[in-house]
């Protein structure tokens, strides 16, 4: 009877995984759309200015899917957790949060690039310069 328990459970945890895997692709795909539309755009009528924007937006959803491929190992490792497993986890998981912390990093760094610049120049968003 345990025995039945804990093989089902392992099969709900694997499709689990599977789901967040995809999701993270899924939200990888969504990240590459949004961007390529964002570059069309920008090329097409803009012709101009930052590109930051189109990287920030792209930068986040590579950070969404970053964290839910993280998920997935987490679960995969839940399942069967052997030394190897549990080695390459940790591993894998060095490698994505920095990826995830220099991502993060450069978001705030080109955010706060661009609102320097927006209150040295207002009229670049439009505005009118702030007495």
């Amino acid at each position: 009877m345990f025995h039945q328990v804990e093989e089902q459970v392992r099969a709900g945890v694997e499709w689990l995984r599977l789901l967040v895997e995809t999701l993270g692709a899924l939200v990888i795909a969504a990240g590459v759309a949004v961007a390529i539309a964002g570059i069309l755009r920008y090329l097409i009528i803009t012709r101009g200015g930052p590109f930051t924007p189109i990287r920030l937006s792209f930068a986040r959803y590579l950070t969404l899917a970053l964290e839910l491929q993280l998920a997935a190992d987490i679960l995969s490792t839940s399942v069967a957790p052997t030394w190897e497993r549990i080695g390459k986890l940790a591993a894998i998981a060095v490698i994505r949060t920095a990826l995830n912390y220099f991502l993060s990093r450069e978001m705030k760094d080109e955010q706060a690039a661009d609102e320097r610049v927006l209150r040295q120049h207002p009229q670049a968003a439009g505005g009118e310069k702030p007495q």
